[in-house]
């Protein structure tokens, strides 16, 4: 198994100074990390609008040690805002941050990261977009549900994560789909002990099935985050069977990964959303994305042995 090895990798100064003095790793960060900084970002953006297609943009750098840097992640939210306002970008680009980046595993964290933000959530909805909430390992996630709801009270299109692998979240499914609000699933990308998650694919991916069960038959909007073709197909009998339209769901998938796929799912009427990171801090994202898939990590280990 060497998705936990890779998860306990992403944590090490040690293999972040190896990753990123290999020779190969800059070519394979390229697939999965849009650039780093909003110039870069933003043709994609505009790329992505023009083939049908919107996105979710996640600026990386959840490993934060002080408060200073909580507010520097926030200010980078914010400018990415101000510029999707500029270029009129704003209906076809929401965000999705992670928590902790705002300082949510500080002293205060909690009140630190909602204070952080909420002036992203308040700047997202004025040009007329939304931020959700990315989930991460399973302590910080009462803590952001906590903030989700405190956020919908004003700002009730603001979304947050759910994942099948936790034994928690087919309670908290029923919980959110009867809220109406708007929940993406996804299987788990962090290193969770046996006692609080599903250890076995099979299983995750029929707590996967049942949980999107959950959501297509309430009354949120359900976003299925996945690549599996079979997870995909399900996806669309339980959207068929619950009597919704195309458009009252949506899928998601990473930026580099079956963008054929992205494609054809928008040419058939779906609503297709790229979740489409940026910024110079990629190392513990992408360390995850080798992790989620072994096709990944080959794929890496064949160009780090390939000079210059």
């Amino acid at each position: 198994m060497l998705g936990p090895v890779i998860l306990a990798a992403s944590r090490s100064d040690k293999m972040r100074r190896f990753v990123s003095a290999a020779p190969g790793t800059k070519q394979v960060v390229a697939r999965f990390i849009a650039g780093e900084g909003v110039d870069q970002v933003v043709p994609i953006i505009a790329d992505a609008a023009d083939k049908g297609l919107e996105v979710t943009l996640d600026v990386v750098g959840e490993d934060i040690t002080t408060v200073e840097q909580s507010h520097a992640a926030r200010d980078a939210y914010l400018e990415l805002i101000e510029r999707l306002k500029d270029l009129g970008l704003g209906t076809k680009a929401e965000m999705s941050v992670k928590l902790s980046m705002f300082g949510q595993a500080l002293e205060g964290g909690h009140d630190l990261a909602l204070a952080n933000v909420r002036p992203v959530v308040e700047a997202a909805a004025a040009i007329g977009t939304t931020v959700t909430l990315d989930a991460e390992d399973h302590t910080t996630l009462d803590s952001m549900f906590a903030i989700h709801e405190e956020l919908r009270r004003d700002f009730p299109q603001t979304g947050c994560v759910i994942q099948s692998y936790l034994f928690r979240t087919e309670a908290d499914a029923r919980r959110l789909a009867a809220a109406g609000s708007r929940v993406r699933i996804v299987k788990g990308a962090y290193k969770e002990p046996a006692e609080v998650a599903y250890q076995d694919k099979a299983e995750i991916d029929k707590a996967y099935v049942r949980i999107m069960r959950i959501l297509m038959e309430g009354d949120g909007d359900p976003m299925i985050g996945s690549h599996d073709p079979r997870l995909i197909s399900i996806a669309q009998e339980l959207g068929r069977r619950a009597g919704r339209k195309l458009d009252e769901y949506e899928f998601q998938m990473l930026y580099g990964i079956r963008s054929d796929e992205h494609l054809r799912l928008a040419a058939e009427g779906h609503r297709m959303r790229v979740y489409t990171a940026y910024g110079t801090d990629w190392y513990g994202y992408f360390m995850r994305r080798l992790a989620e898939k072994p096709a990944n990590l080959l794929f890496f280990g064949r160009s780090i042995l390939t000079k210059g």
